[in-house]
């Protein structure tokens, strides 16, 4: 080392790495990002101005049926969908997710088989498959065991009408990605959490609910509010079985008078419409659970 050197070390020290603060990192090949980000934005208002410009999709037809009567029965329907769905889904999660969890054999076997199944086969034959229950046992017939009571006894399509097997459909195979995201939440929480409840005199019940599943809401939340989303677009299926959401009433309206495109388009923004309303939910939900974060925005 020359004496230039040594002065220009003495003039400008370095600091220990374990000194420099997180914040005085500055990101590097930041004009390049910003370039990126131009040409992205650039990009996305020229696709947005060709479709705004586009005489095939009948923009005067697409503002005519945004508030359709119709239109706004769908939405309704999607949305009742959607939130049972989600509830239900959720409940029945959080159980196989602890059935998951179980060091019982005899209780996790079965959970496993659940979640195999329901996540192994496409929701689009699921809903098929109930919608067309009747087929496989024509009527219910419950009974008390060793008597001739009966407990129930109706015929198959007077019970499982199609919003109910759409309903059906999308709890049962909800919850099995739902018992994933809980499990995974469960599992974030380390082991030392559960011991020292236990230490305290706290059952498993009490150290599920008070200690485990608060501190496993943040890793939970995000996967959920995606899931949701997932949920919301996923109701559009149920046209298949003529229910009427709001995919299945478009296609009503454009079967009638050929106007494929437009109704098309109002179905996508009311898709757009309704997810973008769950992506500020979440985001909401994500800032309260997150309080405790305290690592600056972006780093992760």
């Amino acid at each position: 080392m020359t004496p230039h050197d040594i002065a220009v070390a003495a003039a400008h020290p370095r600091r220990p790495a374990s000194d420099i603060d997180l914040a005085d990192a500055v990101p590097r090949h930041r004009a390049a990002r910003r370039v990126a980000g131009v040409l992205f934005f650039l990009v996305c208002a020229l696709l947005v101005s060709a479709i705004a410009r586009n005489p095939n999709i009948e923009w005067h037809t697409v503002f005519h049926y945004l508030t359709f009567s119709t239109i706004l029965d769908g939405v309704v329907t999607t949305l009742w969908l959607t939130a049972a769905g989600m509830a239900l889904g959720s409940a029945g999660g959080v159980l196989l997710a602890l059935a998951r969890n179980s060091a019982d054999p005899l209780i996790r076997l079965p959970a496993d088989i659940y979640v195999w199944f329901f996540r192994g086969t496409p929701l689009l034959i699921q809903l098929i498959f109930w919608y067309n229950f009747a087929i496989f046992l024509p009527r219910l017939d419950i009974r008390v065991p060793f008597t001739g009571l009966h407990l129930l006894s109706a015929s198959t399509n007077d019970l499982v009408k199609p919003l109910v097997a759409a309903l059906l459909g999308l709890v049962l195979h909800e919850a099995a990605y739902m018992c994933e995201i809980v499990r995974a939440g469960f599992l974030s929480v380390p082991r030392g959490q559960s011991d020292a409840g236990l230490t305290l005199g706290l059952t498993p019940g009490q150290i599920t609910r008070q200690v485990v599943l608060p501190q496993a809401m943040r890793f939970i939340i995000p996967p959920a509010g995606s899931q949701l989303i997932s949920m919301l677009k996923a109701t559009s299926l149920v046209s298949v079985m003529s229910v009427f959401d709001l995919f299945y009433s478009a296609q009503s309206i454009y079967s009638t008078n050929g106007r494929v495109v437009p109704l098309l388009v109002v179905a996508a923004l009311w898709y757009l419409f309704l997810t973008s309303l769950l992506y500020l939910v979440q985001a909401r939900i994500e800032r309260r659970y997150g309080r405790g974060d305290t690592r600056p925005r972006g780093v992760r």
